[in-house]
This record gives structure tokens, sequence and C-alpha cells, in this order.
């Protein structure tokens, strides 16, 4: 996936080779010293949404008996990610708890944060039909998780009800935590009903509620994601371009739902991502997600710099 042109022009080769995991020798052990911190005045871009895992599955195990071969791509690690990051400016990144690999297990990804310090914030998982949901919470803030993701796709129709997912939303308007959901348009309208629960916790929804996936963007889905955005602490990602619409780069056919998120949302409430490494298969790449926002969508600076930065560093970074 990556060539050694690439690992060093993101200043990652001698680190790529000192890397277990592909992260820093003392990501677990504690041998040496962690990376340098990143470089913004170099990378000043924050990329909202990536997966990453490694391919040292004794280490860090898969779920469900799932072995290395289970992996898609063998190996996608922060080293692999930030080769793709830092040639075009990317020099945050909040990584995104991958169920499917690691379940509940959060520990690969703030293994990750404490590996590179300033780099990444973490977005883990929670099961919330277990009990200590608070506590959990609060142990994972102190290991940079400034978010959790939550989804209908493993609980169901069920998925709002517990009391566990109660104390989480609200909770996390004391912790200023984000709640940050993976859904389709249908489920929107729950979401909706909890904003109006817990009105002071922050919102996130992921690749614009995976409007577009089948290849239809459908204006009656795009109104119920932009009538979310009467929610004050409701932010949007405007991100998986692969997967959406006619999923092929230059991707200029989302840009109608992009504005009008942006006129829904307001910049301020918007955040670019990426959702790699699955944004960087087959035809698409990275650098043409970000192309999207920073060279083809009409913007001025100070809104560009919101949607490429400012908002997911007040979201998740702060």
């Amino acid at each position: 996936m990556l060539s050694r042109r690439l690992l060093m022009q993101g200043g990652l080769a001698a680190m790529a080779l000192g890397t277990t995991g592909g992260m820093p020798a003392m990501g677990v052990a504690g041998a040496a010293a962690p990376a340098a911190a990143p470089d913004l005045k170099k990378h000043p871009y924050i990329d909202a949404h990536s997966h990453v895992w490694s391919p040292d599955t004794d280490k860090w195990p898969l779920e469900k008996g799932q072995t290395k071969a289970d992996l898609k791509p063998a190996s996608f690690t922060p080293t692999e990610l930030l080769a793709q990051a830092h040639p075009v400016g990317v020099g945050r990144v909040v990584l995104i708890q991958h169920h499917i690999y690691h379940g509940w297990n959060n520990t690969y990804l703030t293994d990750c944060a404490a590996a590179f310090p300033g780099t990444f914030a973490v977005v883990g998982m929670i099961d919330d039909q277990q009990p200590g949901v608070v506590n959990k919470m609060d142990q994972l803030k102190k290991q940079r998780v400034t978010g959790f993701r939550i989804t209908p796709f493993i609980y169901k129709e069920k998925w709002l009800d517990s009391d566990g997912m109660h104390a989480l939303w609200k909770h996390a308007a004391e912790t200023g935590q984000a709640v940050c959901c993976l859904l389709n348009p249908e489920h929107l309208a729950g979401v909706g009903r909890m904003c109006e629960r817990y009105p002071q916790t922050r919102v996130v929804i992921d690749h614009f509620a995976r409007i577009g996936a089948d290849g239809m963007v459908r204006d009656a889905d795009v109104d119920a994601l932009a009538a979310l955005a009467k929610h004050r602490q409701a932010h949007v990602k405007l991100s998986a371009y692969y997967a959406l619409g006619k999923k092929a780069p230059p991707y200029l056919d989302l840009v109608p739902m992009i504005r009008r998120m942006l006129d829904a949302y307001t910049p301020e409430r918007c955040m670019w991502a990426s959702d790699a490494p699955y944004q960087i298969e087959g035809d698409n790449g990275y650098a043409p997600s970000l192309a999207l926002l920073r060279e083809r969508v009409e913007l001025s600076a100070g809104d560009r710099d919101w949607l490429l930065r400012k908002c997911a560093e007040r979201v998740y970074f702060a």
C-alpha cells in the first residue's frame, strides 16, 4: 500500500524501521521516548476519522477468533496512516474504534495515542449493556478518549434504549466527550430525540449519515440530516467519499450535499475526515478526499479552516 518514497515524504522511514506493530518501541513497553509532537505549522490539518490496526495480533488480539488473515488491508498502523497524511498537510487524526476487529477493547487505539502524544485523539466504544459505563468513560478520558462511537448496527432497534446508553449521553455532557453516531438516515429521528433530552451533549454524525451509500443521494435524507442541525451541539463529518454517491474522485457529485450541510450546520459544526484506510482503496485516495474541500469547493479561508482543522480541534483535541 505504501511505497518507501511515501514513508520518506512523511518523515517516518526511521520510525517505521524501529516499530512494533507500526508504533514506536516505547508504545507499550516504555523502552524509549515517545514520538515527537506533530509539527502543526507544516501539517496543520486534522483528519477527524480514521481507523488503524496492527498485524501484531498476538499483542493486540482480534475479536471473535479472527486472525491476521482476516485483516483487510493486512496492516494499517499509525506509521502507515501518517505516511498518507503528512504529504497533504494532515498532522493530527481522530482514531475511531473498529468494532469489527477489536470489539469493545480500545487498547490498541489508546496505546497509539500514548505513543504519539498530540497526534491522535481517540473515539472509543463502551458496551452500554454492561454496568459501569460512567466509570469507564472517566477512565478512558485519561487515555485521550474524547468521544464514543455508538451505532444501531449492534443492538438494532434497541440501540438507544438502555440505561447505560442514557448514562453515556448524560455523562458526556459533563465530561465534554462527544457521542459519535455511525448510522443510516432512518436512525436520525432517534438521535434527534436524544439531542432534545440531552441538549448539552456534543453529538457528531459520521459520514453524512451514510446518505448515498446505495448510490442515490435522496433529498428527503439530506433534509433529515440538515434538520438535526437545529440542535446546537450537533455536528456532521464530511467524509467517506469513496462510499457515497458515485464513489469516485473527484467526488463533485457530493458538492450539493456538502453545501447543504454548510448552510444548515455552518462550517463551525462541520469537519472533514477521510475514513482511511477504506478511502485509499481502488481508484480512490487520501489526497483527493482532502482536495475536495481544500481546492474544489469554493470557500472562504476562514470557513476552510473550520472544516479542515478548527471544528475537529474543538470537538476532539481541546
